[in-house]
């Protein structure tokens, strides 16, 4: 046998057994998210879905964690969704990780800082595996506006609905309240994202 063949095998031994359940979540987001784009770009949205789903499995997700990240936008973004529908695909603990990295599922949505303030205080509550999440979405996030500054420069804060001094505060808060009793090394990367955002947003 040679050593590729040894290594193709110990790899198949440590891949975890994912079901069918991640195949029909990758199937939903295809679906759902076909024609949404990225925030003042072309850039399809499942990026960012496969993105933090990425960042999910290399931090050590399970099954649940890494569907959740694939829809942790579905119930706030997707019309007529439903958290009782994501439960009876996915079971209760994707429904509770989900509804975690939602901050309102209200239509018409309430005026923005009160609806990240509000999602800001129930964040240091959040139990780990969703927290693991929301700090997935939000690092890729963070990454992706760090790289947009340095090619296009502070106006880009314009496109967010919380202009420039709202939206530093709310990725500064999100970092604080999320190190409230958890660590981790994707929390790391999202105090060095925000960081970086700082200082470029100043330039």
């Amino acid at each position: 046998m040679s050593t590729g063949d040894v290594d193709q095998n110990v790899r198949h031994e440590l891949l975890p057994a994912y079901t069918p359940r991640l195949d029909q979540a990758v199937q939903l987001v295809l679906h759902d998210f076909r024609r949404v784009t990225r925030k003042g770009s072309t850039v399809p949205y499942i990026s960012h879905l496969f993105s933090v789903t990425a960042l999910v499995a290399e931090a050590g997700g399970d099954e649940d964690q890494l569907i959740s990240a694939m829809l942790h936008d579905w119930l706030e973004d997707v019309p007529e969704s439903t958290p009782e529908e994501l439960e009876r695909r996915f079971g209760p603990r994707v429904r509770r990780i989900v509804e975690s990295c939602t901050d309102t599922q209200e239509l018409p949505k309430p005026p923005w800082r009160a609806r990240k303030e509000k999602y800001l205080a129930s964040l240091p509550h959040h139990q780990e595996d969703e927290k693991l999440v929301t700090c997935a979405d939000k690092l890729h996030n963070a990454g992706t506006l760090v790289r947009d500054l340095r090619l296009h420069g502070p106006s880009t804060m314009d496109r967010f609905r919380g202009g420039r001094d709202g939206t530093l505060w709310y990725y500064a808060s999100v970092a604080d309240a999320l190190g409230q009793g958890w660590h981790h090394w994707l929390l790391t990367e999202l105090r060095v994202a925000v960081r970086d955002m700082h200082a470029l947003a100043a330039e």
